[in-house]
C-alpha cells in the first residue's frame, strides 16, 4: 500500500508559478512510475507529466516547456514545478503512482492516487 498526499496548490495569476509536492508513505517510491494528472470540471482526468523509475520524463503537449516533474526517491517525494501558468491550467491536480516501467502513464495503469489539490489560475 502507498498513501499519497499533495500540497502546494492555490490561486495564482496568469503568468505566475506554483510548485506542487507529493509525499508518499508505505512502499518506497522507487518501485513506481510517478505522475501528475489533472481534472477540470466537466473534463476527463488527463496526464500532465510522468516520470519513470530512472528519471525519464514525459509531458503532455500543453505543458511542455512550462512544467517540470522531478522526484526524490530518498525522501519519497515527487514535485511538479509549474511556470507561465495559464487560466486553462485550472484544475484539480492529482499525484499518482503506477507499477509500470514507463513514464507514459494513463488513468488505467495507476495503482494509487492522492486526494488532489486545487490549482486556480486567474486571468
Amino acid at each position: 500500500q502507498v498513501q499519497l498526499i499533495e500540497f502546494g496548490g492555490g490561486l495564482v495569476q496568469a503568468g505566475g508559478s506554483l510548485r506542487l509536492s507529493c509525499a508518499g508513505s508505505g512502499r518506497p517510491f522507487s518501485v513506481y512510475a510517478m505522475g501528475w494528472f489533472r481534472q477540470a470540471p466537466g473534463k476527463d482526468r488527463e496526464l500532465v507529466a510522468g516520470i519513470d523509475r530512472s528519471g525519464g520524463t514525459n509531458y503532455a503537449d500543453p505543458v511542455k516547456g512550462r512544467f517540470t516533474i522531478s522526484r526524490d526517491n530518498t525522501l519519497n517525494m515527487v514535485y511538479l514545478q509549474m511556470n507561465s501558468l495559464k487560466p486553462e491550467d485550472t484544475a484539480v491536480y492529482y499525484c499518482a503512482a503506477g507499477d509500470i516501467y514507463s513514464a507514459h502513464l494513463s488513468p488505467g495503469n495507476i495503482d494509487y492516487w492522492g486526494q488532489g489539490t486545487q490549482v486556480t489560475v486567474s486571468s
